[in-house]
């Protein structure tokens, strides 16, 4: 039976209980961090929970809990679950609302849970679109945070689907590209390695800091012209590197660094 961590205790998944008030699961008011396992060892954990308390300090939710303890958690949660590879998801929430409303007065009772699933060890190459039914709002905190509300992500990798790609890529309001739904964009363009800036509404991502102090990458925005130019291309997030093989039926050669890719995700 797989564990999981909740509010400071390790319990079997089929014994985990949330309230149905819980305004996570009501309102998506939280946030979570995907931590990789390798084994018993948490890739960059310290990275990640320093994200989770940044923000939580976008949306006021308190953690209760210190980083010491947190990363023990995870560490224990990897030993006791036993898998090769593993993605451990930290869930925060404001917890079970006192009373309805869009906000609550008072001091609430967070709920933090923190799960533990198997995963690849490398990712699948994708074919990506480029989304029309969304875009990210550059102009909002929630783009530069892992808010629970991945409403348009959601709505972006239905349409690739549909059409038929495995993902797809967002567009902000003034038509830059962004990210991918679930990782950041790296381009290469005329030999030059780019990356969209944050400010162009993407989540500053933990392997996208990796990737830019290890490689030469240019911080640029980019347009769909931009793309139509590419000469390879990869996402990444916090689990790994998958090369994009094909933007709206263009096709893209291979271009990443298997050794490279597993050092670096094998480096806490």
């Amino acid at each position: 039976m797989t564990q999981v961590w909740c509010n400071g205790a390790f319990l079997d998944e089929a014994d985990a209980r949330l309230s149905i008030a819980d305004r996570g699961f009501t309102l998506a008011d939280g946030i979570f961090e995907t931590v990789l396992g390798v084994g018993e060892k948490a890739i960059w954990v310290a990275e990640h929970l320093q994200r989770l308390r940044e923000g939580a300090a976008v949306l006021a939710l308190p953690v209760d809990f210190d980083d010491q303890v947190l990363e023990s958690a995870v560490t224990e949660l990897l030993r006791k679950n036993g898998f090769p590879r593993s993605a451990v998801r930290i869930t925060l929430t404001r917890g079970p609302a006192i009373k309805r409303g869009l906000w609550v007065e008072g001091k609430a009772t967070p709920t933090l849970l923190m799960t533990c699933a198997p995963t690849a060890t490398l990712g699948a190459p994708q074919r990506v679109i480029i989304a029309r039914s969304t875009r990210r709002n550059e102009y909002s905190p929630l783009s530069r945070i892992k808010s629970l509300n991945y409403g348009d992500n959601i709505l972006a990798r239905r349409e690739a689907l549909v059409r038929g790609a495995t993902d797809a890529l967002m567009l902000n309001t003034k038509g830059h590209v962004a990210c991918a739904t679930v990782g950041n964009l790296f381009v290469r363009i005329a030999g030059v390695w780019i990356t969209p800036p944050v400010d162009d509404g993407l989540l500053p991502g933990v392997a996208r800091a990796k990737i830019l102090a290890r490689m030469k990458v240019r911080e640029v925005s980019l347009t769909e012209a931009d793309l139509r130019s590419a000469e390879a291309a990869f996402i990444s997030n916090s689990l790994g590197c998958y090369e994009i093989i094909e933007i709206e039926d263009r096709k893209l050669p291979s271009c990443l660094d298997e050794d490279l890719v597993a050092a670096l995700y094998e480096t806490p």
